[in-house]
């Protein structure tokens, strides 16, 4: 079986999360660094005199995983990713605390 092009498969689904929404002052943008295999999606802007600039998803491809750094998602970028076909074992929830990820469904590193 063909090993899923990680990259890719991070694009597609933060591409979703990116979209920016009608009601909302603010700007959702989406960031790929595919040398160092960086992705993010922010939100930018203003809502009335206060100013918005926000991590909403950042992951990383690390040693062959997809290492999750934020995730503040309803539905969970990893749970999407799995959907997507990537096995949980390359899936790193690292928001959380190393003690913590071997009580997940995914790798602890």
């Amino acid at each position: 079986m063909e090993r899923l092009n990680y990259s890719e498969v991070i694009q597609t689904v933060l591409r979703n999360h990116g979209k920016n929404y009608p009601n909302s002052q603010t700007e959702v943008q989406i960031i790929f660094d595919t040398e160092r295999h960086r992705h993010q999606v922010l939100n930018i802007g203003w809502q009335e005199l206060t100013r918005v600039f926000g991590c909403i998803i950042y992951v990383e491809i690390k040693d062959g995983k997809i290492w999750i750094e934020r995730d503040r998602t309803e539905i969970g970028v990893a749970n999407e990713l799995v959907e997507a076909g990537v096995p949980k074992q390359d899936i790193v929830l690292d928001f959380k605390a190393p003690y913590r990820r071997k009580f997940t469904e995914f790798a602890a590193s």
